[in-house]
């Protein structure tokens, strides 16, 4: 028996994505990335099935270096709307921020994910569709998740070194009375 992937007809697709959406809000985002995955097949620049294969990546994130940013973020960059492309790429940079906090990685990379969502939120912003509310929305959340982090003890680099201090020199052994 042969294990080839079979193609899914374009009439097919609404239902498919209906289908992928269903598994998203089940918990079983390998099953919607499945399905997108069919759909891209069929229809390579998809905007909804490239929307939902996002997601679907980012619902797997564990704040591991196995989880698939890059992943995600080709699918958000291949979405034709600016507004969405900002707006998605946000929902990106959060979700790998929260999933490093559950991962108990360090809070100076969460802030560093927080803030470049909050950039794509605030691009968002200004492009989007009247009464649209949600990138104002994700950046209050952002917010709310960086007032929750614990503050770290950051060196003031102005106040460590004086305008006129240099690298230190390192002093090495001489061998055999040869310079070096």
């Amino acid at each position: 028996m042969e294990h080839e992937l079979k193609t899914i007809s374009t009439s097919g697709i609404s239902k498919a994505l209906s289908k992928a959406q269903l598994y998203r809000s089940l918990h079983e985002p390998e099953e919607s990335e499945s399905i997108c995955e069919d759909i891209l097949v069929a229809d390579a620049e998809n905007q909804a099935a490239l929307r939902l294969l996002g997601l679907s990546i980012t619902d797997q994130f564990t704040g591991d270096i196995t989880d698939r940013y890059g992943e995600a973020e080709n699918a958000f960059r291949r979405l034709t709307d600016p507004y969405a492309q900002h707006y998605y790429l946000g929902i990106l940079m959060e979700r790998r921020a929260k999933a490093l906090m559950r991962a108990g990685r360090p809070a100076h990379l969460v802030v560093s994910l927080l803030e470049q969502a909050m950039l794509h939120f605030e691009a968002a912003e200004t492009i989007r569709p009247t009464a649209n509310e949600e990138s104002i929305l994700r950046w209050n959340r952002c917010v709310r998740l960086l007032k929750k982090l614990p503050r770290s003890e950051a060196v003031d680099v102005s106040t460590t070194f004086a305008e006129d201090d240099t690298a230190p020199l390192e002093v090495l052994p001489r061998s055999g009375g040869a310079r070096r």
